[in-house]
């Protein structure tokens, strides 16, 4: 089967849950398929990510994109075109009509075309004649827009998000509608789809793990009162969450344990995020690191206190596949086919958060029991091999169905 892969950049660094999803499912997909990627590229990528492709792809075409730098006054200028465009800006921002041209030549000459997330769908042609075309839906992006539309304070910015909300909920159901086949990497999500953009050609597509990289250390020395946070800080669920968490949630938890340790592991922190670090005892944010292990392996737990999010968190199988105890919210596991208290603590409100995380400290035997079950729960289902095996068996047919 040869596949057109359709994304909005170039992998390397694989160091984000997107990329890191894409690039395993793709990585397993080239040992027995043909693979054409076909990418945007802003000259953000690592300097030698071309050549890096060659473990995913056998062929790499790029198409030169300049999107303003955020915070920049063409930055803002894009952002108040946008106000009177139909499109959500996360997906008007990577109109290309080059990149356009590109899917048009490229999509007889393949099986199936791949749209890899919602964005360069806006590029996909309505027709593309015989080409099947599936859409690979990370997350259902209408429901991070409504959830940061819910816990927006300034009426300015709540404002802002349910313009985009709306946006973003029209053009996702239309995209839906229109791809021969969509995959979502959940049940829940699939399910949403079904009901909110009435898709019936859906498919739920598991979150894998590198169960050969991540795993258990048992001659790493935890520390019983060290949490850890892992993920892009770039990306304003996790921005949201860990501000939430840091302000809300941690002085209850130091409240009754003061040696409790916070570190905030991702990249590209936010001035917001840096000043958590300054301006609260105990938190330690590192920025982008090289290898995010010895920080789960050190750690009493992973916190995943998002309250914004979509699709499902790769960190959390990251973390299991370690034997590293999991404390999360409803919203930070959503879409796992996890259960409380047998994989991993769930708790949505501060004080039930902090109790969470006291009882870890509290009882490490106890906690890292639940991490060795989880740990075989993980490791024996979701290797990237079996999932990739699923996500190429939907492609095929939709390929030739």
């Amino acid at each position: 089967m040869h596949i057109l892969w359709l994304k909005t950049e170039l992998l390397h660094p694989v160091d984000k849950g997107g990329r890191i999803r894409t690039y395993q499912t793709l990585r397993a997909l080239a040992r027995s398929h043909q693979v054409t990627y076909l990418a945007l590229d802003d000259g953000g990528a690592a300097p030698n990510a071309r050549e890096l492709a060659k473990e995913y792809a056998h062929d790499v075409i790029t198409v030169p994109f300049s999107p303003p730098e955020r915070g920049t006054l063409a930055f803002y200028a894009d952002l108040a075109k946008n106000a009177v465009s139909r499109l959500p800006y996360a997906v008007g921002k990577y109109r290309s009509p080059r990149f356009e041209d590109e899917i048009r030549r490229l999509a007889p000459k393949v099986d199936v075309v791949l749209c890899d997330f919602l964005a360069p769908a806006v590029n996909v042609p309505k027709d593309l004649g015989k080409t099947p075309a599936v859409l690979f839906q990370h997350n259902v992006e209408a429901e991070i827009w409504r959830r940061h539309a819910e816990v927006a304070k300034h009426p300015v910015k709540r404002a802002y998000m349910q313009s985009q909300f709306r946006r973003m909920l029209r053009f996702e159901r239309e995209a839906c509608r229109r791809f021969d086949h969509v995959i979502a990497v959940s049940e829940q999500d699939a399910e949403l789809m079904r009901r909110q953009y009435q898709v019936t050609r859906v498919t739920a597509q598991p979150t894998g793990v590198d169960i050969d990289f991540f795993r258990p250390q048992p001659e790493t020395t935890r520390n019983t009162h060290e949490l850890v946070f892992l993920g892009s800080m770039d990306w304003l669920p996790n921005e949201d969450g860990v501000a939430w968490f840091v302000e809300e949630v941690f002085p209850l938890v130091r409240k009754k344990e003061p040696k409790a340790k916070l570190t905030i592991v991702g990249r590209k922190p936010s001035p917001r995020v840096k000043n958590l670090a300054v301006q609260h005892a105990g938190v330690e944010v590192t920025g982008t690191v090289d290898d995010v292990r010895p920080y789960l392996a050190r750690a009493a737990a992973l916190v995943v206190p998002l309250r914004i999010g979509g699709g499902t968190r790769l960190k959390i199988y990251e973390a299991m596949a370690m034997g590293i105890p999991v404390v999360s919210t409803t919203v930070g596991a959503e879409g796992l086919p996890l259960e409380h208290e047998e994989h991993f603590l769930r708790a949505d409100e501060p004080a039930t958060i902090a109790s969470a995380c006291h009882q870890v400290f509290a009882d490490p035997s106890a906690a890292g029991a639940m991490g060795e079950r989880a740990a075989e729960y993980v490791r024996s289902r979701f290797g990237w091999d079996g999932v990739a095996a699923q996500f190429a068996e939907v492609c095929r047919q939709a390929a030739f169905a």
